[in-house]
């Protein structure tokens, strides 16, 4: 809770007319498909907040809530592959590049751009979704795509039949004004 209210506040900026929505509980999965082997994951304790005012988005997870069907699949990955004792959250920091008023009832397809840091690395992207208001609380979902050699994400090759280079991540957060 204590690194989202930072976030709040880095959002907030100097805005007198600043309008946050926030949640504790978005969700956030995964999927990479391979021949050999499909894998998922879904993480339900994602923070995010997006500020009205100013249209920026902050998306804040610990990549060890990730919950796998298989518990090997989920001690490998936060072991071998994201070293999360090292990179323990990723984030997304951005803006809405649409122009539109969150305040006013609605459904809006947007585009976010910012910054994903995943892994210890940063680097730009593009976030596509869409989003309804009814002026109270907002919901937002989102698809985007991870290639895992930008991230400097190693799959070793005795595995690398198995796991997707690139990976679809989804996301869906259900805000609530504050």
């Amino acid at each position: 809770m204590r690194n989202l209210f930072i976030l709040a506040l880095c959002l907030v900026g100097l805005s007198a007319n600043a309008q946050l929505y926030a949640t504790q509980t978005g969700e956030v999965s995964f999927f990479s498909k391979t021949p050999m082997e499909d894998i998922d994951a879904v993480n339900k304790q994602v923070g995010s907040i997006i500020n009205s005012a100013t249209n920026e988005v902050a998306v804040q997870m610990r990549v060890t809530n990730f919950i796998f069907p298989n518990k090997l699949m989920q001690e490998h990955f936060n072991e071998n592959y994201l070293e999360t004792d090292k990179f323990p959250s990723a984030t997304f920091k951005g803006k809405i590049k649409e122009s539109v008023d969150l305040k006013t009832p609605g459904t809006y397809a947007v585009t976010a751009a910012g910054t994903a840091n995943i892994h210890g690395i940063s680097r730009p992207v593009e976030l596509k979704g869409s989003i309804v208001s009814n002026g109270k609380t907002l919901q937002l979902t989102c698809t985007f795509d991870i290639r895992l050699d930008e991230y400097k994400i190693d799959i070793p090759k005795i595995v690398f039949a198995k796991i997707a280079e690139v990976v679809k991540v989804k996301g869906s957060f259900q805000y609530n004004l504050r």
